[in-house]
């Protein structure tokens, strides 16, 4: 068992995996984060049962609708926004507070987090999430086998986006839940506001991307990895973990874990636009190369474009014409894969010398720096 400091939280030592006992980052990641995810859970499901009870009663066909939200919710994913809130808040606090009375903040993380993967599988038209089903897909088939009038597509479509609002709501609903004091949760909701302000930003500019490729440049490709995903994944919790602890935003701590949250986000996007195109999908639970196909202007093909030779730019330009694999092999032919290599490794270390700097004790420091590596170095 380790201790969370002096309030005494126990927190048990995970199953350990091959090569952790050599690795001090790895086991610290295994000593702590799997019963975090544990009680983010746990305060998931006790708060989504009340809902869905509440909800069920109204009439059964919106039991079975909240049924639905609550499932995308608890089923699968790596509770990694949770995660990076806990040790912004745990690396804040140097483990003088109670972890319980913040549990509903770090859990509200994981319902804003359901709501963006919904509406992005609606406007990405995904197939599969996590291995299984979207949620617009599932519900098309519902829509099916019921035999209900209508287009399923559009029936399913539209469920989805009001389970994404739902799973918004749900989230406001247990952030208010936090039991700190109301100045210092005005100051968590002042960073969880602009947090879904920058998320919603992100995801217009991925939108416009699709729409005007030709305008599109690696800059504003980085732009979309930093407003989707960079700011609600790693930035904005590990902020909200400060304010949970009631540190001031001018603090030398903030400004730090600033910079080691944007350029971790930023990787962990790049790593996704490669898994994107050479992820084992039985590992990603997504198909590889639909990036390729419909053209998206993520960073690694936009590199690729500014790479290539005349004749690789024509081939590239076909990319809804041609094989996934070759387009692929194209890709890291022009050199693209390897510089996103080097930016994720780039990033990764200027997260690091961050944390370097940071004043937080040497259990979050540790944590975090596995985190940045965890986060970048993935196969899923």
């Amino acid at each position: 068992m380790a201790n969370d400091a002096a309030t005494g939280n126990a927190i048990r030592v995970a199953p350990t995996e091959p090569g952790d006992r050599d690795d001090p980052v790895r086991a610290v990641l295994a000593a702590y984060t799997h019963d975090l995810s544990t009680a983010v859970n746990d305060t998931l499901t006790t708060f989504l049962t009340a809902e869905v009870e509440s909800l069920a009663q109204i009439d059964a066909a919106i039991g079975e609708f909240a049924a639905a939200a609550r499932d995308a919710v608890l089923v699968g994913g790596k509770r990694l926004r949770s995660t990076f809130a806990y040790w912004g808040w745990r690396g804040a606090s140097g483990g003088s507070e109670s972890l319980p009375p913040v549990l509903p903040a770090l859990a509200a993380l994981e319902l804003l987090h359901t709501f963006a993967l919904v509406h992005d599988d609606v406007m990405d038209d995904s197939a599969t999430r996590r291995g299984r089903p979207t949620a617009h897909v599932a519900l098309a088939a519902q829509h099916v086998a019921a035999g209900h009038r209508g287009d399923p597509d559009r029936y399913g479509e539209a469920a989805a986006v009001l389970i994404g609002d739902l799973c918004m709501v749900w989230a406001d609903r247990l952030l208010a839940h936090t039991a700190v004091p109301p100045a210092r949760l005005l100051e968590v909701r002042r960073c969880y506001d602009q947090m879904r302000v920058e998320t919603i930003a992100g995801q217009y500019l991925d939108v416009l991307g699709e729409n005007d490729a030709a305008n599109w440049s690696v800059d504003r490709a980085l732009r979309v990895a930093r407003y989707k995903t960079a700011s609600y994944t790693v930035q904005r919790p590990l902020l909200l973990g400060t304010a949970l602890a009631g540190v001031s935003t001018d603090a030398p701590l903030v400004a730090a874990y600033t910079r080691y949250g944007l350029a971790v986000g930023e990787a962990f996007q790049l790593r996704d636009d490669l898994l994107g195109v050479y992820g084992d999908p039985a590992t990603t639970g997504k198909p590889a190369g639909d990036d390729l196909r419909t053209g998206k202007p993520t960073t690694l093909l936009m590199l690729a474009r500014q790479l290539a030779t005349p004749a690789q730019r024509r081939a590239l330009d076909r990319a809804d014409t041609g094989p996934v694999d070759h387009l692929a092999e194209l890709v890291a032919d022009t050199g693209a894969v390897a510089r996103v290599e080097r930016m994720i490794a780039e990033r990764v270390g200027d997260a690091l010398a961050a944390l370097d700097a940071a004043p937080v004790d040497r259990t979050a420091r540790t944590a975090l720096t596995g985190l940045a590596t965890a986060a970048t170095d993935r196969r899923a």
